[in-house]
C-alpha cells in the first residue's frame, strides 16, 4: 500500500478509537443507568415491538408496556428482582435497577402509548 493510504487508515483508526474513549461514562456524571445513555433502551428491544414473540426460555408473546400504569410496572420489576416472578431475562434486568431507576422507567412507559 502507498504511504498516503496507510496514513489515512491510521488516522481513521485513531479517530474511531478516540471516539470510543470519549464515549465512556464520566466519573460523577449523572447517568441514570451505567453503560447506557437511555436506560429504557433495554426494555424497548422486546416490549416496543408490536406482536413480538421471544423464544427464551420458551416461545411466548411479549407484552407492550407503553401506557401501562406506572405503579404496575414498578411492582412487576420489584417482583422480578425479588424472584417472586421468574422470567430469567427480566429477573436479570430488574436486578440491575435500583428503585429510583424503576420509577423513572415506569414514568417513561406509563405515558400514553403511541
Amino acid at each position: 500500500m502507498s504511504q498516503p493510504i496507510l496514513a489515512s487508515l491510521a488516522a481513521a483508526a485513531l479517530f474511531v478509537g478516540a471516539q470510543n474513549g470519549f464515549a465512556q461514562d464520566k466519573a460523577g456524571a449523572d447517568v441514570p443507568h451505567p453503560g447506557t445513555e437511555n436506560f429504557h433502551a433495554q426494555c424497548i428491544g422486546c416490549h416496543g415491538i408490536p406482536g413480538y414473540k421471544t423464544a427464551y426460555p420458551m416461545v411466548y408473546h411479549v407484552p407492550k408496556i407503553a401506557g401501562q400504569q406506572p405503579g404496575y410496572i414498578v411492582s412487576a420489576l420489584k417482583a422480578y428482582k425479588s424472584g417472586e416472578r421468574s422470567h430469567p431475562s427480566m429477573r436479570g434486568i430488574a436486578a440491575s435497577l435500583d428503585e429510583d431507576q424503576m420509577k423513572k422507567l415506569a414514568d417513561y412507559y406509563g405515558r400514553a402509548a403511541k
